[in-house]
């Protein structure tokens, strides 16, 4: 008899929940059993299942989630649930957010857009104590060997955590008062990471650093 490979997902988007059940469905070794909307609904999923007893071997983990962004999440299971497999799965392409996550503990990055059997096989391998790593992937992680900076400036790779949640709202337009509130940070002290990530990226503003960000997702190199 096969052992199932028991899922969690955590992803705000029921749709993408749902299409996330349908390609996995097709693998009679895997069963979904518990979904989350929200970073904190996620690990107290998680917590709530082990504490139980209850089976769960991978977490399809998006970085995008309302409350407690999927990175926080994702170092919260790593230090709790060392041996508990974090399959990152996003919209931001792999040169973006693949190696950060890498860096900090997830078994695998894998695009939304990612063909169902790669899904699978994704999966497959970190249940199994493997690491699942895209050829996007592998492309990300050999561009970051070796390179802290581009053309004496830093690229997001070199940004701290915190630097890089901040950046990640700045570039969507979020202002200071929203990013404080969605991280839980006082206004002043979102404003001086704001100024670390200018003086880091050199960018002269805002809109700078949102331009600094597009070249980045479109493959070019911060001017």
């Amino acid at each position: 008899m096969t052992t199932s490979i028991h899922i969690l997902i955590g992803d705000d988007h029921r749709i993408v929940r749902e299409g996330v059940k349908q390609v996995l469905a097709d693998a009679t070794d895997m069963r979904v059993v518990a979904e989350a909307q929200s970073g904190p609904e996620v690990v107290a999923t998680v917590a709530q299942r082990f504490e139980a007893g209850l089976p769960l071997d991978v977490v399809l983990l998006d970085i995008a989630l309302p409350e407690r962004d999927g990175l926080d999440v994702l170092q919260h299971l790593r230090k709790h649930w060392p041996a508990l497999a974090v399959l990152m799965l996003s919209t931001y392409p792999e040169k973006q957010y693949a190696v950060r996550c890498l860096k900090l503990g997830a078994a695998g990055y894998l695009n939304k857009s990612a063909d169902p059997d790669d899904m699978i096989a994704a999966v497959r391998k970190v249940a199994a104590g493997g690491r699942y790593v895209s050829a996007a992937t592998a492309e990300a992680l050999a561009n970051a060997i070796g390179a802290a900076s581009v053309k004496g400036h830093a690229t997001p790779d070199a940004l701290s955590h915190r630097e890089h949640q901040v950046f990640r709202l700045l570039v969507c337009g979020h202002s200071v008062s929203e990013i404080g509130a969605q991280l839980g940070l006082a206004a002043n002290t979102v404003s001086t990471y704001r100024a670390r990530i200018l003086e880091k990226t050199g960018a002269r503003n805002d809109v700078a650093l949102a331009l600094y960000a597009e070249r980045l997702a479109n493959g070019g190199a911060p001017t």
